[in-house]
């Protein structure tokens, strides 16, 4: 495939999924799902663990294929699951899904970027790969905390020479501080704006 047919069928994948989304949001909206917490956490509860197998699958590809911003994925584990067992498939799916990208970055290298992203963002974040080190204490500072786009930055890692135990290290304790944030953050807005 060259380079257009491939974004474009990127972009296809990546439309399709945000179309599903959108779908089941208005089919949830209309069947009182998405208006009731009490009928969300039900339906979710009536899934079992497939219901949260399902969910922390969704966020590791969500990371990996980006359809909606990760905010909004870290909100319904918490309104599907509650505050703990959300965070904790949050955190699950999050990690799973950023190792995912820093290893496919690892074995397509640096044109993937150029897949996925735009240039604009490519050429902003990659100056931060000029020193091997300052790009270690930038990263783990952009996963820390939710300023950044994380997605990217775990793909342009996969880029660099960083080591997959340094790269772990980073994901692992520094991802917990920035879902919490999301995940409290965006509960107190939807509760502000459904109640």
């Amino acid at each position: 495939m060259t380079r257009p047919v491939e974004k474009t069928v990127l972009r296809a994948v990546s439309l399709a999924g945000f179309t599903a989304c959108v779908l089941v949001a208005i089919w949830g909206w209309r069947t009182g799902v998405l208006t009731s917490q009490e009928r969300l956490q039900a339906m979710a509860a009536s899934l079992g663990m497939a219901g949260a197998l399902l969910f922390t699958v969704f966020q590791a590809v969500q990371v990996v294929v980006p359809i909606l911003p990760g905010g909004l994925g870290c909100l319904a584990g918490v309104l599907l699951f509650g505050p703990v067992w959300g965070f904790t498939y949050n955190y699950v799916g999050i990690c799973l899904g950023s190792l995912l990208a820093f290893g496919v970055a690892r074995n397509c290298g640096k044109p993937l970027l150029s897949l996925l992203f735009s240039e604009k963002t490519i050429q902003k974040y990659s100056r931060w790969t000029e020193e091997r080190d300052r790009f270690a204490r930038l990263f783990a500072l952009a996963i820390f905390l939710p300023v950044a786009p994380d997605d990217f930055l775990c793909y342009l890692a996969g880029t660099t020479e960083m080591t997959w135990r340094r790269y772990t290290a980073i994901i692992l304790l520094g991802k917990p501080f920035a879902i919490a944030l999301y995940s409290l953050g965006l509960t107190v807005v939807w509760d502000h704006l459904i109640g």
